[in-house]
């Protein structure tokens, strides 16, 4: 158990008689209110007390913290991708300009089949 603030305060078989009363099937909200707890505390008790539980939301968790990841990498590259190619369109835009307006035939040539 990483913090025993709760543990000291009001003793471990306090906290796993409330979490057995949720896992009995009261709910959780009520549990707390009667008890005088913060549910939000007596979630992370029933966490705390079910391992099984807690090492399978960690792997989630790392699961989807490595997609995000990725992800972010993915967009980084998309949006440098975007930006080469926006420059590169007004490069070209800005050379069509200057090339039409003193009235020469445009550079490229035609495909000859």
């Amino acid at each position: 158990m990483a913090n025993l603030k709760g543990v000291k305060k009001r003793g471990l078989a306090f906290w796993q008689a409330a979490v057995a009363r949720v896992e009995a099937g009261e709910n959780l909200a009520e549990v707390a209110m009667d008890l005088g707890v913060d549910r939000r505390g007596l979630a992370r008790w029933q966490e705390r007390l079910d391992p099984e539980m807690l090492r399978t939301d960690r792997r989630r968790e790392k699961a989807l913290a490595e997609k995000v990841e990725e992800l972010k990498k993915v967009l980084a590259e998309k949006v440098l991708e975007v930006d080469f190619l926006q420059g590169a369109l007004h490069k070209v835009e800005e050379r069509r300009r200057q090339s039409g307006s003193a009235g020469r035939p445009e550079s490229t040539t035609r495909s000859r089949k």
